[in-house]
Order: structure tokens, then sequence, then C-alpha cells
């Protein structure tokens, strides 16, 4: 969690930026808290890289201004920018050692040679690969090489670190084990941390903030919590996990619509009558029976509203979970996609083509305009 007694070390203020008549940045402005890992999460072409770009110096800005330690670095060149920066491709250059690479921003800041050699053992040490140093990249596998890429961004020890899809390019298992390593080291360092990614769980395990971006501008900003409970646009609740949406009509402030059946949701400021989008998430749906509920609570359902009877479609085994796909007159034809433990299916005996008593909690059933869907 961001502490919000916390100086700001990065503003960014106003940002636009155009490639010939493309905008790929549109009035961005954005704070980031000294020693915070904040993610830019987003798919292909959303500015999430350009925005990073922009930070680093690498592609100057066509309008506002960056702020870095209180300092206005808008028009600064890279190499007078306080960062180290972390690539895809890990850009170690294989005919140098590991040692060398590691040392290579260090060997222009007037270090001795003992001093540069006790930094690079340090480091090594640090990223976990101390008897690695004599080796050559080709010879380190690709969640290695990435630790050593690591090791030279931060060997200067610069006030920001910029980590551009680091993990990409490594198999799942790497990449899962080095993003808790990643955050790890971000912490014990202190370092201020700015990372792409379009990877969301990614983004939800290491980020203290993450910056939702989409066609060049800022959708939402919040913890992971926040934006996956939260989100306060459509597109983020679809892009952040999986989200049910179904069309629907606009009740009272607390009520949404399903052709005659009025169900209760969160608050809204949709006028009565007015077309829009109920979403919620499929691990948010309750089954209900013996077992089912989750251990403390109690096997009533909340409210009769938002109680329905369904028939189970299908049933896809994943591992922990059943995803379930459930349908009702009520959804117009639409399928509602749940999301039930093992337990839950076992204790209640759920089968294809059986019927089930599910509740869609006041809680956790959201509404958005239909025009977002369109967009």
């Amino acid at each position: 969690m961001p502490d919000s007694n916390k100086r700001t070390y990065l503003e960014i203020k106003n940002l636009w930026k155009y490639f010939g008549k493309f905008l790929a940045l549109k009035d961005v402005s954005l704070e980031i808290k000294e020693g915070e890992l904040v993610c830019f999460l987003g798919p292909s072409g959303c500015g999430k890289t350009t925005l990073l770009r922009a930070i680093a110096g690498l592609d100057l800005q066509s309008q506002g201004t960056i702020t870095q330690g209180g300092a206005d670095i808008s028009n600064l060149p890279p190499s007078e920018r306080d960062f180290g920066i972390v690539f895809q491709s890990y850009a170690l250059f294989p005919n140098l050692t590991i040692k060398r690479n590691v040392a290579y921003g260090l060997e222009n800041t007037g270090r001795s040679k003992p001093e540069i050699a006790a930094r690079v053992s340090e480091l090594l040490t640090l990223v976990g690969l101390p008897d690695q140093g004599d080796k050559f990249p080709a010879q380190l596998s690709g969640g290695q090489q990435q630790r050593i890429a690591l090791a030279r961004a931060i060997a200067t020890n610069p006030g920001l670190l910029l980590l551009d899809e680091p993990l990409s390019a490594l198999d799942a298992k790497v990449r899962v084990h080095l993003r808790h390593e990643i955050k790890e080291l971000q912490r014990k360092l202190g370092v201020t941390t700015v990372m792409v990614t379009h990877d969301q769980e990614e983004a939800l395990a290491m980020a203290d903030r993450i910056v939702v971006m989409n066609h060049g501008v800022i959708e939402q900003v919040g913890t992971p919590t926040e934006i996956y409970r939260e989100p306060k646009t459509l597109f983020v609740a679809d892009f952040i996990g999986e989200m049910n949406q179904i069309p629907a009509i606009a009740g009272k402030s607390e009520r949404v619509k399903f052709v005659e059946s009025d169900m209760e949701s969160l608050p809204h400021a949709f006028a009565e009558g007015e077309d829009i989008i109920a979403a919620i998430r499929p691990n948010d749906i309750i089954p209900h029976g013996d077992g089912a509920r989750s251990p403390g609570a109690d096997d009533t359902v909340e409210t009769e509203a938002n109680a329905i009877k369904v028939t189970v479609s299908e049933m896809e085994f994943l591992g922990s979970f059943w995803r379930c796909r459930l349908q009702h007159p009520i959804f117009g034809g639409n399928e509602l996609i749940a999301d039930f433990s093992i337990n839950a299916v076992r204790r209640l005996e759920l089968a294809e083509g059986g019927d089930m008593l599910i509740e869609l909690p006041k809680g956790r059933l959201m509404a958005f305009s239909r025009m977002e869907q369109a967009a």
C-alpha cells in the first residue's frame, strides 16, 4: 500500500504525445509517491510504453511537464535523467561477461576499480547470482539474464527504476517466481519504480497502485484491490479479471431490472428506465445450499429480489474451481458465468442440465452505461 504521507517523487502534468497525426497520449496527469511500485497496465497500443519512454526522455512529449524529485526534467536528454531501465529483451552485451555487463554503468562514475568490483559483487549477490560473474549472457537462462539486467539498472543507485514488460519473454513458472523477487528487491531498496505490463495478474500481484490506460488516457488509478473490486468504468471492469455483462434497465438509485425482474445493486446515478449494463464477477455469484456459503456466513439469502433459480447449461473444471454457465429467461438469452468452489459443486451435487439457486449480492452488482460497451 502506498504511504499517503510520503512526498510525491514523480509528477506528470497534462502530458500529450503525437506521432504525426496520431495521438498517443491525451492530457495525462499522474503523481507517483517516493518508494512506490506503480504499474502502467492496458492493452497493446493504449499508450503505456509511450508514457514510460516520455518519463525516460527516449520520446519527448509534445506538450506537458515531468518533474522528478522536485526538478523539471521535461526536456532533459536521457543521459541527464536519474533512472535505471530494464527492457523486455534484457539488452545485455553478448560479448561482455556478466561482471562487465553489471559494471558498465559504473565505469564512468569516477569510482576506482576495487570499488566497482565490490559493487558488482554486492549486486550479483543481491539478485541471487553470486557465482555467475565470469559467464557470458548466452550461458544463462532467460530468468537469470533478466536478473542481471535488473542488477545493471540499479548499479548506480538511481532514484527511479523503469521496467518495460520485464517478464513477458519468460515462461509462466519463471515469471511468477521472478515477479515476487523483483517486488521484494524493490521493497528492500525503496526505489521508486514504474513498470509497464499488459498482464493483469502481474500488475495485481506486484503493484502498490495500478494505472489502467486505454486509447492514450488514464481510465483509473488505484490499489489492486480498488481496481478489481471498484472499477470506475466498464473498460476497467472488463479488462481486469472476468466480468459478466448483461443488458439491463436502470431502476431507482440502488436497483436494476432484468426484463421484469427487479434486483438490488450498488448505488448508481442513472435515470430510471435508462439502458445500462449490469455487471458482476463470476466469483461473486453465491450458490445456495448446505456448505455452499463461505466459512462464517449463514445460509440465508440476502434478499429475495437477488435470488434466482437458474439452469446449469455447462460446467468446466479449471483445477481449483468449476466455471459454470447459467441460464434464465430474464437475462435475455445471455448466459451468466459463475465460478464455484470444488466443495460447493460437490456438496450441491451440481450437474449440467440441473437447476440451482444463486444469489447476485447487492454489494457486488454494478451498473455501467450501455454506451461504454458500444465504445
